[in-house]
């Protein structure tokens, strides 16, 4: 084998191992997410101008103080961005912190999509008694308490459904947060980069394709996050949100459900946040006509 070929082939192998390596520091990170912790979407920027590449990263942890999480092509199920031009994939190199790159090539409002593919966890008791509570699953810890199953562990199954919203250029009315067709998805209907701190952003909760009602929402922000905001989504599945700081706001909400009872899980659970930066001053959009 010459030098050239052995070169390569020690590569390769580097990188798999660091794949790898990436892999079970990702299952170690999103073992602790089912524990209450959150998956956000947090660009580089998120204002940027026409023509520029940023790097879009994936965190997980609490009150916007989170890990690194590489890319996972095992763990990906759509990493998407939607601009005025349309739908194109977050390309990226695996195992890598950014786990996507996107070029910003139009002006406008851009989508970031992460959803990932189902992962399983086992928890005890106690455990998940105390996540259920802090993530307003009451009613989950009803059917456990009608069960029996209250001090069972529980099999889980959990998904992410990430957004983050980045503005370019001058905004115009049309620029506005949509579905991006995720199972749990939290869908802006202001656009944020039109707002100012103190004033209100409605936000709607999906749950395939339907408003879903009663599940709580809360809003965190970075400079503040103990100061949560937090409502329960109403029969149209819309919560409003006066937001009193500027800088990155982070809105998440989690909805789970009985699984099937052929699954290997007992619950399903789905985690959908949406970021995006609330500027100082706001931007104003130009009226419809």
């Amino acid at each position: 084998m010459n030098n050239a070929a052995r070169s390569h082939r020690n590569r390769r192998q580097h990188r798999t191992v660091q794949a790898a390596a990436v892999a079970a520091c990702f299952l170690l990170l999103t073992g602790a997410s089912a524990l209450a912790h959150d998956l956000w979407i947090e660009p580089s920027a998120f204002v940027v101008d026409a023509g520029k590449l940023i790097g879009i990263k994936l965190r997980v942890g609490v009150d916007l103080l989170g890990d690194p999480v590489p890319r996972d092509p095992a763990l990906i199920d759509r990493f998407i961005a939607a601009d005025r031009a349309g739908i194109k994939p977050i390309i990226g190199r695996d195992g890598e912190d950014p786990a996507g790159l996107l070029r910003v090539t139009s002006p406008g409002l851009v989508i970031v999509g992460y959803a990932s593919t189902p992962s399983r966890i086992v928890l005890p008791a106690n455990k998940f008694n105390e996540y259920l509570l802090e993530e307003g699953l009451e009613s989950v810890a009803a059917l456990r308490a009608k069960r029996n199953q209250t001090d069972a562990e529980a099999r889980e199954s959990f998904a992410r459904c990430a957004k983050a919203l980045i503005s370019s250029g001058p905004l115009t009315a049309a620029d506005a947060d949509r579905a991006l067709g995720f199972t749990l998805e939290l869908v802006a209907e202001r656009n944020p980069y039109a707002l100012q701190a103190g004033q209100s952003l409605p936000v709607r909760l999906i749950y395939q394709n339907k408003p879903l009602a009663g599940t709580l929402v809360v809003a965190v922000n970075r400079r503040n996050p103990s100061a949560k905001l937090s409502a329960r989504s109403g029969k149209d599945g819309r919560v409003t949100f006066n937001l009193p700081e500027p800088g990155m706001w982070l809105i998440k909400a989690v909805h789970m459900t009985a699984a099937a009872p052929d699954a290997e899980s007992q619950w399903a659970s789905y985690w959908a946040s949406l970021t995006f930066e609330l500027p100082g001053k706001a931007a104003a959009a130009p009226p419809q006509r």
